[in-house]
């Protein structure tokens, strides 16, 4: 008769010994919940963007939910809108540039702690 397979022989632990496996679980279970609660301080974040010295923002959350456009009433010419819609899009880049910022602010540290403990992952 052969043996049942027993994991300890590949990841330790068993009779009293400490499970190797088990402290990695448990590191993952913790990134996960960093990861989420990152995920959610960007996703409630105000960020806001802006063109021409102020003349128009853009304001939003880190998910992607634009809130608020304000412009100013002096850049509003009948005769020139082509301006107006270069600044919107100006504030929209901007928006999308500090979003972007805030999210690799929030999530870089995380991503770098993947590598240590995952082999191919950093």
């Amino acid at each position: 008769m052969s043996q049942p397979f027993d994991p300890s022989a590949i990841f330790g632990g068993g009779a009293g010994g400490d499970n190797p496996m088990a402290g990695l679980l448990a590191q993952a279970q913790q990134m996960q919940a960093q990861l989420l609660a990152a995920q959610n301080e960007i996703a409630a974040a105000e960020i806001t963007g802006t063109a021409g010295n102020g003349l128009v923002t853009v304001t939003g959350t880190g998910a992607g939910e634009i809130t608020s456009v304000t412009i100013d009433p002096k850049v509003v010419d009948p005769d020139d809108v082509d301006t107006l819609q270069d600044l919107v899009l100006g504030a929209l880049d901007d928006l999308a540039g500090k979003r972007d910022a805030l999210a690799q602010d929030k999530m870089g540290p995380l991503a770098g702690g993947l590598g240590g403990g995952f082999p191919g992952l950093g």
